[in-house]
């Protein structure tokens, strides 16, 4: 009996042997495969920064906006250069192709309504990037650098979405581009001469309309451009996370986790984007737009698209319009001064109670400042706007470092 189990034990550690010498050979050919990878200098940066990135291991749903914002801007460049193939940028001709866009080419209404949705979504998707970065603390040290150069995508992207919706040359798009060109004359000295220079003569014209279409298909490039500078800066000092630690610990390889789970996201937005799409192709636009341009008649009610519509409120809020044009400009450049001027050392809004509450005014403050810009110009509406632009520049100069400093002394207070 003794000598059955002391083969028996044997056998088995025979077969454990060759299970780790299986597991051993395994890993060793991983390895020689990965180094094989590395020595190709194009492979090895697909490795290093897709496949196995060092990712903090609790990253939620809410880190999967930048890729999803990167896929709707190829969307969007990718469907701008099939319409600009059927597209004429000249004043008498710009609506009827637009028209013939979507009735005589092949599946033209979808490439259209892609794209005019699709600016909408990418908006939507940055939008949230930009809050989940603020409330994670994603501009704090040492990440300042990837905090403005997203700042900057930004802008771009207002520039050319503006650009891009003047093309149709419908009611909205002409006045929208007369309102807001306009606004460049109220800059002292060289406002009217710049202004004149941007529409190439004495109003909005085609020379105007050439410009932008040409401007409109050239900044898409700039902001792809920016947004590998953006991903580099992001692996330099490696993703933040929702505790706001950094630590070298608990990270694991991108690749399967976060593809896995940013490949879900991705479906769920493109689900939601699709409803939209092919239900409601029209519910973010403006009704106005499908009547051609007319120099000769005004709309009743002047507004841009819904993504501008905050900082239109801001420029509303001031009576004087040289003050209304800083302002709104200032509203965009405050962004990136967050990260010189902040003073906290907690960089998660979760452990934060006394800013975690002025942080969800900003949101209801913003979501308020969209609600105003859509509405007429009457005294209840103008004054709704400016405490909501008063709060708006007043968490971004004075809340941001002064929460910071009472945090700082409230963590060091020692009671007597």
């Amino acid at each position: 009996m003794n000598f059955l189990l002391l083969k028996k034990k044997l056998s088995s550690e025979k077969l454990y042997i060759k299970k780790k010498s299986c597991n051993f050979n395994f890993i060793a050919s991983f390895v020689l495969l990965r180094n094989r990878w590395n020595s190709n200098y194009l492979l090895s940066f697909v490795d290093n920064h897709l496949i196995h990135y060092p990712t903090p291991i609790n990253l939620n749903y809410a880190w999967s906006f930048g890729l999803i914002a990167g896929l709707c801007l190829i969307i969007q460049i990718l469907t701008g250069i099939f319409l600009a193939m059927h597209y004429t940028p000249h004043i008498d001709l710009a609506f009827s192709s637009v028209e013939h866009i979507m009735r005589d080419v092949n599946n033209g209404w979808l490439i259209r309504y892609m794209h005019a949705n699709g600016a909408s979504m990418f908006f939507i998707v940055v939008y949230c990037h930009i809050f989940r970065g603020l409330y994670y603390g994603s501009y704090m040290a040492p990440r300042q650098l990837l905090w403005c150069s997203g700042v900057i995508i930004f802008i771009l992207m207002m520039a050319t979405a503006f650009m891009g919706y003047v093309l149709p040359w419908g009611q909205m798009s002409f006045w929208g581009a007369t309102v807001i060109t306009n606004l460049f004359s109220a800059i002292p000295y060289i406002g009217k001469p710049f202004t004149q220079w941007l529409w190439g003569g004495f109003t909005v014209s085609n020379a105007t309309l050439n410009r932008f279409f040409s401007l409109h298909f050239f900044l898409p490039f700039v902001i792809a451009a920016l947004s590998v500078v953006h991903l580099a800066l992001l692996h330099r000092d490696g993703s933040n996370n929702p505790l706001g630690i950094d630590s070298n610990v608990d990270k694991i390889p991108f690749y399967p986790y976060f593809f896995i789970k940013d490949l879900f996201s991705f479906f769920l937005f493109l689900f939601f984007f699709c409803i939209f799409l092919f239900y409601f192709p029209n519910a973010l636009g403006h009704p106005d737009n499908y009547i051609p341009a007319d120099p000769m008649q005004t709309p009743a009610h002047i507004v841009p698209e819904w993504y501008f519509l905050p900082f239109y409120a801001i420029l509303r809020s001031i009576p004087n319009k040289l003050g209304g044009v800083v302002a709104m400009l200032g509203a965009l450049i405050v962004w990136l001064f967050i990260p010189f001027i902040n003073t906290s050392e907690i960089r998660s809004t979760t452990f934060r109670p006394i800013f975690k509450i002025f942080y969800w005014l900003l949101v209801a403050d913003f979501l308020i400042l969209g609600w105003v810009g859509q509405k007429p110009v009457n005294d209840t509406y103008i004054l709704v706007g400016q405490i909501a632009t008063a709060f708006y520049f007043l968490f971004f100069i004075v809340l941001i470092p002064l929460i910071g400093n009472i945090e700082y002394k409230l963590v060091r207070y020692k009671p007597n």
